[in-house]
């Protein structure tokens, strides 16, 4: 049975800029997470549904996290007005190079949290310019992840004084020594564990059980004396379920196994390790939902509230063997009322998300998670096969949505039904070279469209739709935009391969 072309079942069914490839290497097996019984290790339910289409895992490239530039979108609720219990302390000039102002230099990631406190992040150094002394205070050393080596992606601020630093990890691929095993099923149990809907008992491996350790996500705060410290690696699911008898309970799932830590898997099924690399992220900082970072990954999207995680969904395409496609996603935003805007290499969708953390993958219950597009891609431009390199998806406050493509330019998207396969697209400024490649893309409360360029700096489409330049940031490759509409005067937050700039009055 194949369910919805959103989620993987459970009961309801690089910043630094150096080009991410474009190879595929299609990985056989079920989409992972999708079993029928016991979770191990959750609070007495089964993992109900399954989804029996194939899960191809050509995500797109075999290097997750090393394409230049992230959306981090926009930090648009349904509030839409200032924040009445934080106060604004940066610079009301219409542009400021914060690189300069402030010391930051060149960075690879930025991020800004419910206090106004500016993330940086550049490889192992994590940083944050104090919104109380509007000084940068770097972390002492390097810590979790990258404390043990591991490559960094994105930062994205949440609560006042907390973020998140997203982490890079390879794709599993087939194990000689676990010949049928899904490549991201990990036994978790001694002697051996049976996968759903499977016969073989696969012994355990503490060399497989190590996987775990590789990419996800680490939590950075300010501490009590005003110094970046170290929070913790997030490890722990919180997913909504139904036991037997029809009594709702959370599911949470182990957080560590004989001393490993699981990092981010699956909430439906904490033996599925598919969410391993963070390629972006967008923090909410106005609304219902407001404090909440979502991730994109090698496999889908994660929801992260507070120190706790529901691990995905995503949008994906079946070809005509029932093979399932997921593609990597790079292209998040936040629209104007709330919604999560997801793109990835083939496909787009977008999510209500519910207020409760916990039903983030919950794709059947009427009401919750509402889709005004489940899984589509634009007829207009190439065939579901092809890749359209989705980096940007951003809604401007006149409704309309644009899409932004590393090769393939910047796309308007007129939605003709919510569970049509594809939707109408009309290209944008092709006659403009620089549009041809773009990282990034921001709307803005004045109705604006930026357009972060890999080769031509900054553009914005005005409220009267024409196209303009920015000419007054410095630097021409443009990395991450992300924007922060929760006050009086909005701050679009520019990085380019120059550094930070940040513009205001949008």
């Amino acid at each position: 049975m194949v369910l919805s072309a959103w989620g993987c079942g459970g009961t309801d069914s690089p910043t630094i800029p150096v080009g991410d490839t474009d190879d595929i290497d299609p990985r056989p097996g079920i989409d992972a997470g999708t079993d029928g019984g016991t979770d191990a290790g959750t609070d007495a339910g089964t993992d109900a549904g399954a989804d029996g289409g194939t899960d191809a895992g050509t995500d797109a490239g075999t290097d997750a996290g090393t394409d230049a530039g992230t959306d981090a979108g926009t930090d648009a609720g349904t509030d839409g007005g200032t924040d009445a219990g934080t106060v604004d302390p940066w610079p009301a000039d219409p542009v400021t190079n914060y690189s300069d102002r402030y010391g930051i230099g060149r960075v690879q990631s930025v991020g800004v949290d419910l206090g106004k406190n500016i993330w940086v992040l550049d490889g192992d150094r994590v940083g944050v310019v104090r919104a109380d002394t509007q000084k940068l205070v770097w972390m002492p050393g390097a810590a979790g992840q990258a404390g043990e080596g591991q490559s960094s992606t994105v930062i994205c601020g949440g609560a006042a004084g907390r973020a998140y630093v997203g982490y890079n990890a390879p794709d599993l691929q087939q194990d000689p020594e676990y010949p049928g095993i899904h490549t991201n099923f990990i036994v978790t149990a001694k002697p051996c564990e049976v996968p759903v809907n499977e016969q073989t008992c696969y012994p355990f491996s503490s060399r497989r059980l190590q996987y775990y350790r590789q990419g996800d996500v680490d939590a950075v705060k300010l501490d009590g004396s005003g110094q970046v410290a170290f929070e913790t690696h997030i490890n722990q699911s919180r997913r909504a379920n139904i036991d037997a008898n029809g009594k709702p309970f959370i599911q949470t799932g182990p957080t560590v196994v004989d001393g490993v830590s699981l990092g981010i898997r699956n909430s439906n099924d904490h033996h599925f390790d598919e969410d391993r690399a963070m390629l972006s992220c967008a923090s909410v900082l106005r609304g219902p939902n407001k404090g909440d970072v979502f991730f994109g990954t090698n496999h889908g999207v994660v929801r992260i509230r507070d120190l706790t995680y529901n691990a995905h969904r995503h949008p994906v395409w079946f070809d005509a063997n029932g093979s399932q496609y997921a593609g990597y996603t790079y292209g998040l935003g936040i629209a104007p009322d709330g919604d999560v805007l997801i793109a990835n290499e083939w496909n787009f969708g977008t999510v209500t998300p519910d207020t409760k953390m916990e039903n983030w993958d919950d794709t059947t219950t009427p009401g919750i998670n509402q889709q005004k597009v489940k899984s589509s891609y634009l007829q207009d431009l190439n065939s579901q096969s092809e890749f359209d390199y989705w980096r940007g998806f951003q809604q401007t406050t006149d409704g309309k949505y644009y899409l932004g493509s590393k090769s393939l330019g910047l796309w308007e998207m007129t939605i003709l039904s919510s569970g049509n396969p594809y939707q109408k697209g009309t290209r944008i400024g092709a006659d403009v070279g620089a549009l041809d490649a773009i990282n990034a893309l921001a709307s803005t409360n004045d109705g604006s469209l930026f357009i972060g360029t890999n080769a031509g700096g900054l553009y914005r489409l005005t409220p009267a739709k024409t196209l303009e330049k920015v000419t007054n940031v410095r630097g021409n490759k443009v990395l991450q935009l992300v924007y922060d509409g929760s006050g009086t005067s909005g701050m679009l937050l520019v990085l380019t391969s120059e550094g930070l700039t940040v513009l205001r009055g949008h």
